[in-house]
């Protein structure tokens, strides 16, 4: 299923053009207002307020891994092998040092609600004097940060776990093709060594509790020299194992929550029984291998993205996981909200530059951890996060197929009447959903009997970037290949 990248030139098509008209049409945020900007300038000039006490341990050698490039740095990783297990180190960006509560970064960041990437720039969470500044871990100095400490056992469970306000010191940014490389190639230091096998272990105890992690290949657009790419790109195994050391966290967050009787969860309710009974009726059409021993995530772990039917299954089971969003619990409302994909509690703590939740949730789980009443522009806060992320997350998958489909658009605009070979990924009512082969192009065929899976050919029947539109058609027999 995986297709070449394809590179659409500016100079041969308006693409920038395009990434500004959708901008406007979106209402994706432009420069921040001046009192924003003007306040993020005073708070890096001044440095971080220190909340709660703050511990020196820049004598922990930390590293950032993130995608090439990148300049908000949520995220600092370091591990240890201990005599009987693991000691993971994850020092997360302390935001709320830098962001007076209801002044106007404050104020902004709750109108964004995340940071929105484009492929020709960021709409970001925080002005960059900040999120790519003096609150990011870049490996340029000392940085103020929550630093969590977790032991694990020789299987990767938690036995131990300590968050304190500290002073850290990240040694390199890392990028994951890098990491990917010295660790395959075995010249990673120990620590990045230990970032495998910890990752290895957690995605086990994942499986032992029911959790799946989908690993499917995403459409993208990335720039590439003078032009753009539109390309499929499967995630690395360090980018899985990455997230299992984000997810062990926002897990131990989660259970820190609980303790106090308030905090706010990512959710995902249990898969419906309607739509697990249609995936197996899926699995069957594509012939994919389920007897009825076998959990819904023990199908999923034994697929290959790469092998078509295997990937129109996918997408069909990533459609039965509806419903994630987050929510304020309190002990008095009884059993707290499971996620579940986790197959557990889960919090998001880890991406406080990038997504307004974290800062808000970070500061529950601290106060708790230190044996205070959390800050009072905290509580405050809780019932409107919920609301606040939801329009967030809409708009960014908003943003973020809009961008995929102009320039799908652009990349055929002079190819209409050509024929290409093409599979069955998904089914909606009388549509299907169909996956090109080359160019990556992902499109609906209309009124289409095409059943799932299906190896088909298709032939280009309109493709206009002004109107957006992006239409085929089944080839006639005649002008198959």
């Amino acid at each position: 299923m995986r297709a070449p990248a394809v590179t659409i030139a500016p100079v041969a098509t308006d693409v920038v053009g395009t990434f500004a008209a959708l901008r406007a049409r979106l209402g994706v945020p432009e420069a921040f207002p001046p009192d924003v900007e003007a306040g993020a300038r005073a708070a890096a000039t001044r440095g971080p307020v220190d909340v709660s006490p703050r511990v020196d341990r820049t004598d922990i050698e930390l590293v950032t891994i993130d995608p090439a490039g990148s300049r908000d740095l949520d995220q600092a990783y370091g591990a240890d092998r201990l005599k009987t297990g693991y000691r993971v180190f994850y020092a997360i960006a302390d935001v709320a040092a830098f962001v007076d509560a209801g002044g106007p970064v404050d104020r902004e960041a709750r109108g964004r609600g995340e940071t929105i990437y484009l492929p020709d720039g960021r709409a970001p969470l925080h002005p960059d004097v900040l999120g790519e500044g003096a609150a990011s871990l870049l490996p340029d100095g000392d940085r103020p940060a929550l630093l969590w400490t977790i032991d694990l056992d020789d299987g990767g469970r938690p036995v131990q776990t300590r968050l304190e306000r500290a002073t850290v010191r990240s040694r390199a940014a890392l990028d994951y093709e890098s990491v990917q490389a010295d660790i395959d190639a075995g010249t990673a230091t120990p620590a990045l060594a230990l970032l495998r096998d910890i990752g290895r272990l957690r995605l086990e105890r994942e499986a032992e509790r029911g959790g799946v992690s989908l690993d499917l290949p995403n459409q993208e657009v990335v720039p590439r020299g003078e032009g753009y790419e539109l390309e499929w790109r499967a995630p690395l195994p360090v980018e899985s194992w990455n997230a299992q050391i984000s997810l062990l966290t926002g897990m131990e967050a989660a259970r820190i929550m609980i303790g106090a009787g308030l905090g706010v969860f990512r959710s995902l309710p249990a898969i419906d029984q309607y739509l697990l009974d249609r995936l197996r009726r899926s699995a069957k059409t594509l012939r994919i291998h389920w007897p009825g021993s076998m959990t819904y995530p023990e199908v999923v772990r034994g697929l290959d993205p790469n092998v078509a039917a295997h990937a129109a299954f996918l997408t069909q089971a990533a459609h039965v996981l509806r419903g994630a969003g987050y929510v304020v619990w309190r002990k008095a409302d009884g059993d707290p909200p499971v996620h579940a994909a986790v197959a557990a509690t889960y919090a998001h703590v880890t991406a406080p530059l990038r997504r307004l939740v974290d800062r808000f949730a970070n500061e529950l789980v601290i106060a708790e951890h230190d044996g205070r009443e959390p800050p009072a522009w905290v509580v405050e806060a809780l019932e409107e996060l919920p609301l606040l992320m939801a329009a967030a997350d809409r708009h960014a998958h908003e943003v973020e197929r809009g961008v995929v489909d102009r320039v799908e658009q652009l990349l055929l605009s002079t190819r209409v009447g050509e024929t290409f070979p093409a599979t069955v990924v998904d089914r909606h009512h009388d549509h299907a959903v169909i996956q090109l082969q080359d160019p990556p192009v992902v499109a609906t065929l209309h009124d289409s009997p095409a059943a799932l899976g299906s190896e088909i050919h298709v032939t280009l029947t309109e493709a206009d970037p002004e109107a957006g539109t992006l239409e085929f058609a089944i080839a006639p027999k005649g002008q198959l290949p």
